[in-house]
């Protein structure tokens, strides 16, 4: 019964959030502005699989030739596909693509959550559960990756690492054990960024069992699971290309490293009557011959798949993706929205452990230790932050409910208002940052400097590059950044987008707008491209004249001439593009 009574409150907060969303972001999906170019590269990727690319082809063939593979999974296709599919023959492919960019996202969210409530009910009890629904829409990281059109990968990570640490927490049988298994198998498959908190699971797992002998059953129930799930999803969603090498996906390497760990904790548990000490130790063993095995079969997998990155590359791609950056590069107001509720999930937590005991207190105690490892995680990779805020629902639902419990016995209506109001920005001061941030735009205040006008007419988030449809379909050479919406707005094709398989041509394309025209010239003839455009104004192509002040986009944004480069007017759009000589003497 008591289950049965969570899912109005579930149903209800859902409903709410997703008008909401939908309301305020009507315009952007009116337009198709994606929040992220991965999101365009995904909408792409989907419709070239439902048009006829192969299941097993990931790759974009209208990017640099498809010469070189994503490293995405076709598990995240499969919703999306499935909308559009339904929707296709009724409304047609725009139609289509616009009901999938919302529902699918928003069936996201609601299944954070209904998991972050029946999370937060195992441990905490019904009325903190619905605390817990009314909290995750209040999370800024949360909805930064459950928003409409944000259709790539990260909010199914969310989801799947909840499924996990929910059944990690029921009781600790074998079926229990293998739906934890499951969970984390689909979250690798999907990406392997979920490495960090898929090791922080199993090892609460295992841990557990070296505490308590009598969860056994889930122990093993969990690392066979995910052993055996992840092989098989493997070569589903990679066919013939099952024993390719790679880092920054699942491969042979990383199976044969899961499977070594899963061997190595079954060998432990069959020791009789080892001591706790022991059976840690044999853990640590276990663990050390997984690290071991990748070491020897893939050691570049042990420094990560950005490791090989060049200087140019690294410094003006990867070292300006702030979501892949720790918390201290970032911004102060980022830095809060990221971490500030996790915070208070923990404080939250820990004073329901202090509050605890048997079975409530050990859950308690896995449930910190996953959310404290979260957040290290989330300091280290700003991206990771929604999954430490989705972990951290329990104990700032139960700090809340302490605060309110507290309001409810003052008095004075005036100050009970208050002190209600005050509980609820306590509980989230990430919101209360973005709505201070509002706030202070209209006094003058802002979350960052001004950046400095642009020579040019400035296009505001790139969206005008859908203005390069009037030409006809051709290879255009376009900053990082934008390519992936020239991709998913028009039939061009295109060079250099932020991929790190796509390393050579993000050298190109960046070496090209920085470079001297002479030298510009040939990289741009060597890419077989028609056209050269780019946006004034637009992050990437200020970095471009700050680092480079007479580099080629300088110059052509300052307007200088260049006697290979042709402008080319595009009716109403701050777009500047230029059409490519062709050179008599290229081949």
């Amino acid at each position: 019964m008591t289950r049965e009574r969570l899912w109005p409150s579930v149903l209800i907060g859902w409903a709410i959030a997703a008008c909401v969303l939908i309301f305020v972001s009507s315009r952007q999906i009116a337009h198709l502005w994606f929040p992220d170019p991965d999101d365009a590269m995904r909408l792409l990727e989907v419709r070239d699989w439902l048009n006829g690319q192969s299941w097993w082809d990931v790759g974009q063939h209208r990017l640099w030739d498809g010469h070189f593979a994503m490293h995405w999974s076709r598990l995240v296709d499969l919703p999306l596909a499935m909308v559009m599919l339904v929707f296709d023959p009724v409304f047609g492919p725009a139609v289509a693509n616009r009901i999938a960019l919302v529902a699918v996202p928003l069936v996201t969210l609601l299944a954070v959550l209904a998991l972050g409530a029946e999370l937060t009910r195992r441990v905490a009890g019904l009325e903190r559960a619905k605390l817990a629904v009314l909290l995750a829409p209040l999370s800024v990281p949360l909805l930064d990756q459950l928003r409409p059109l944000r259709i790539d990968h990260h909010g199914w990570q969310v989801v799947f690492a909840l499924l996990a640490v929910t059944a990690l927490l029921a009781k600790p049988t074998a079926r229990s054990g293998a739906l934890v298994g499951l969970a984390l198998a689909v979250l690798l498959t999907i990406s392997l960024e979920g490495m960090p908190i898929t090791v922080a699971i199993l090892g609460v797992v295992v841990l557990a069992w070296a505490f308590d002998p009598t969860r056994r059953p889930q122990a093993l129930g969990a690392v066979w699971a995910v052993t055996g799930l992840v092989s098989a999803l493997h070569v589903a969603t990679r066919g013939p290309a099952i024993f390719a090498p790679a880092c920054d996906a699942i491969s042979p390497a990383w199976i044969v490293g899961l499977g070594t760990a899963t061997l190595g904790v079954t060998l432990a548990m069959m020791v009789p009557r080892a001591s706790r000490a022991a059976r840690v130790a044999l853990l640590a063993v276990a663990g050390g011959a997984a690290l071991a095995v990748l070491g020897i079969l893939a050691p570049k997998c042990l420094v990560g798949p950005f490791a090989a990155l060049d200087p140019l590359v690294r410094k003006f791609w990867y070292d300006n993706v702030s979501e892949g950056l720790p918390v201290w590069q970032q911004t102060p107001g980022a830095a809060l929205m990221t971490i500030g509720f996790p915070i208070v999930g923990l404080v939250g937590g820990v004073f329901a452990w202090r509050a605890s005991e048997g079975r409530a207190r050990a859950q308690w105690t896995m449930l910190l230790a996953l959310a404290a490892g979260s957040l290290v995680v989330s300091l280290l990779v700003m991206r990771s932050g929604a999954t430490a805020n989705a972990l951290a629902l329990p104990g700032a639902a139960w700090a809340l409910h302490a605060m309110l419990t507290r309001a409810r016995g003052v008095r004075s209506l005036i100050l009970r208002t208050l002190a209600t109001a005050g509980s609820l920005v306590a509980a989230t001061p990430g919101l209360a940052l973005v709505a201070l941030l509002g706030a202070g735009g209209a006094f003058g205040l802002q979350a960052m400097p001004a950046a400095p006008r642009p020579l040019r007419p400035a296009c505001t988030h790139g969206h005008e590059m859908a203005d390069l449809a009037q030409l006809p379909p051709a290879r255009i050479f376009a900053p990082i950044d934008v390519t992936p919406n020239v991709l998913a707005w028009t039939r061009h094709s295109a060079v250099g987008a932020g991929y790190h398989r796509n390393i050579a041509a993000l050298h190109t394309v960046l070496a090209t707008f920085m470079g001297t025209p002479e030298t510009a010239h040939r990289r741009v003839l060597a890419s077989g491209a028609a056209y050269l455009a780019a946006c004034p104004g637009e992050n990437e192509t200020e970095m471009y004249k700050h680092a480079a002040p007479n580099g080629l986009w300088a110059r052509l944004e300052r307007g200088e001439r260049i006697d290979w480069l042709q402008p080319i007017p595009l009716a109403g759009s701050p777009v500047l593009v230029w059409r490519v000589v062709p050179d008599p003497h290229h081949p």
